[in-house]
């Protein structure tokens, strides 16, 4: 547990804030559309990319410095669209949940922008590969370690998931599904702005 609980906390709090990623989880878990697809494929790729942090594969990204630009440029380019379809959503207006379920695009679609979100954000890298990796290496037991922030992962997307059906009520309401889309909008252009100024 000494190696455990420091891992399930640093990997919390590194996706605790509001990102790209976690904004597509709550929109999705709000919708209740693809909810455990959606969830599992976050978790599953955060557990490869500290999986790999923790073995030392932070020396791939030293070894090959141009691999991170070009993430960041694909990474920025494709939140700037992203943002943009949701502001085109804020401003059309008119969306709403029901009563019945409110379904999304089709699985493979909507697979295909988490994948996006996931692995075409250089954040992901610094903070599992590197960071966690690093902090990894000054505990006795770095399995244990990574494992906590797996399972941090796994607690945290699937908690945001499927606990953002408590706000379905407020969401029946068409403005606040305007403001959620401009929420959304802004937090993508600034994280894509943010790679771009990097």
């Amino acid at each position: 547990m000494t190696s455990f609980l420091p891992g399930f906390y640093l990997g919390f709090s590194l996706i605790l804030a509001i990102g790209a990623q976690n904004a597509f989880v709550l929109r999705q878990g709000l919708m209740r559309s693809h909810v455990f697809w959606v969830c599992l494929t976050c978790a599953l790729s955060d557990a490869l990319l500290i999986s790999a942090g923790v073995a030392g594969f932070g020396a791939l990204a030293e070894a090959v410095p141009w691999l991170e630009t070009v993430m960041r440029w694909f990474g920025a380019a494709f939140l700037l669209w992203y943002g943009w379809r949701n502001a085109v959503s804020a401003w059309r207006g008119g969306q709403a949940l029901d009563a019945a379920d409110a379904r999304g695009g089709s699985l493979r679609a909507t697979l295909l922008v988490v994948l996006a979100l996931t692995w075409l954000n250089p954040h992901v890298y610094l903070d599992t590969l590197m960071l966690l990796g690093a902090v990894s290496a000054q505990y006795p037991d770095k399995l244990a370690f990574g494992v906590g922030a797996v399972t941090a992962s796994f607690v945290f997307f699937f908690g945001l998931g499927y606990g953002a059906r408590r706000l379905r009520p407020l969401f029946a309401n068409p403005r606040s599904w305007q403001v959620l889309d401009v929420l959304i909008a802004l937090t993508m252009w600034a994280i894509a702005l943010k790679l771009i100024w990097m």
